[in-house]
């Protein structure tokens, strides 16, 4: 029988898997390593494994014992599978950037997950590095796999990752394009293929806000360079022992937009559900797929799964709040689903102008709708009604219905916003959206157009 004794044998050989589309028109021949088939749907399921061995034939890591380790969730991820097959527990401490579904499947392997600031240095107390270092200390019979600086991380790849590509493309690769973390991924796989081919290129993809690439130019470690960025699994603000900038040619930065594009370009057009990284190891590519000839052979590491970024590059209303999405494209349905238009609160036209102004003022409404039996009816907007009351104070005894304008425009949800601000004018001050699924009216105004596209 043809069967793994464990979880754990099922690590390692991965498929390589040509692009087709968004490489359309390219010289050279793309594949991508898809690292999603590990047991842990990443590359870090073989350095986790590694650590662990090699941590257990050192002694460092004893029967029962704990593991503890600062995470982004997929080394964090392999440790924990490890540690189940294996007797030990975990606690993990990871940055408050990372997405739930990361810290929601470390947890549903048992792991403890500690929750940090990412805006800190690592040498803060307060950051994810600092914490776990401490715990270690705290924790008895407990051993830190520290991957940053563990070379263990990037001697699994060596043996493992590299082999594997090699044998894969028959030794003709050209090219490794690669997001930087770590590091072991990259160097791991890069020392090997080296050592069979000196002319291969590894390079590297760097984020915004991460000190990587100036460094590997200039040799200046740039405080300067270092800022917040979305981009999950590659980056650092310190430079991690396992980056040997020597085997690593060029790095590439890409920004968090395209990365989370990418990501879901990915997905819609090669079937191939990947997350963040991949994103942006796939963007750093097409930047620099003008340095690519006939014949070339460049494989790309896809390194983790896309099912823990549904709250994130996989959410329309998360990639609109970062403003990732073209804003003219939106519609009133997307206006309505993120909470820029308000659920209609209308006054009835039998009601006075008197209950008219108390309802806009503690509502803070510039315009009202007005309705006879729940049919809109008619409108009013501040501007009419300051001229009314001002020209007849007594009017305000009287009801609305005498006063109101005409009732504002209904328009259909999947109008654009181009529309919609054409629609809002001088004499018309809202429009209103019917929701026929839920049964509700919603009112957009023109202060609701202008939220949405600066938000």
């Amino acid at each position: 029988m043809k069967i793994c004794n464990n979880i754990l044998e099922t690590i390692g050989h991965t498929p390589l898997v040509r692009i087709n589309n968004i490489t359309k028109g390219m010289k050279a021949l793309v594949l991508a390593k898809v690292e999603t088939f590990n047991p842990g749907n990443s590359i870090k399921d073989r350095m986790a494994l590694k650590m662990i061995e090699d941590a257990e034939k050192a002694g460092k890591l004893k029967p029962g014992g704990t593991i503890i380790e600062g995470t982004s969730g997929n080394t964090g991820m392999g440790l924990a599978i490890a540690a189940v097959i294996k007797g030990y527990k975990c606690v993990f401490t990871s940055t408050d950037k990372q997405s739930k579904e990361k810290f929601d499947a470390l947890r549903a392997f048992g792991a403890e997950v500690i929750v940090c600031p990412t805006n800190v240095d690592p040498e803060d107390p307060r950051s994810y590095y600092s914490v776990s270092s401490r715990l270690e200390k705290e924790i008895p019979n407990s051993w830190k796999a520290n991957q940053y600086d563990n070379l263990s991380n990037s001697q699994a790849h060596y043996e493992q990752t590299g082999p594997e590509i090699w044998e894969q493309t028959d030794g003709k690769i050209t090219h490794l394009v690669v997001g930087v973390g770590t590091g072991g991924t990259i160097c791991g796989t890069a020392r090997f293929l080296k050592e069979k081919n000196p002319k291969i290129k590894i390079w590297g993809i760097d984020t915004y806000g991460s000190i990587f690439k100036k460094y590997k130019e200039t040799g200046e470690f740039d405080k300067n360079e270092i800022y917040p960025y979305i981009t999950e699994g590659i980056g650092e603000d310190f430079l991690p022992q396992n980056v040997d900038f020597k085997l690593i040619d060029h790095f590439e930065k890409v920004t968090d937009k395209d990365a989370a594009m990418m990501t879901r370009e990915i997905v819609r057009k090669e079937a191939i559900f990947v997350g963040n990284s991949a994103g942006a190891a796939m963007a750093g590519l097409m930047q620099l797929k003008d340095n690519f000839k006939e014949g070339d052979v460049v494989v790309v590491i896809f390194h983790d799964h896309g099912t823990r970024y549904l709250g994130k590059m996989f959410n329309d209303e998360w990639m609109r709040e970062k403003g990732f999405f073209d804003k003219k494209g939106l519609t009133a349905k997307d206006l309505v689903s993120s909470r820029q238009a308000h659920k209609l609160i209308s006054l009835d036209a039998k009601d006075t102008v008197e209950r008219a102004i108390k309802i806009m003022s503690e509502n803070d409404f510039s315009q009202l709708a007005i309705t006879d039996n729940k049919r809109v009816v008619g409108s009013l907007n501040e501007r009419n009604l300051y001229s009314q009351v001002v020209k007849n104070p007594d009017v305000k005894k009287q009801p609305v219905q005498t006063i109101m304008q005409p009732a504002f425009p209904f328009v259909d949800i999947s109008a654009p916003l181009d529309s919609l601000s054409q629609m809002i004018t001088t004499d018309n001050s809202a429009v209103l959206v019917r929701d026929f699924k839920t049964d509700e009216t919603f009112i957009i105004t023109r202060y609701d157009i202008i939220n949405a596209l600066t938000k």
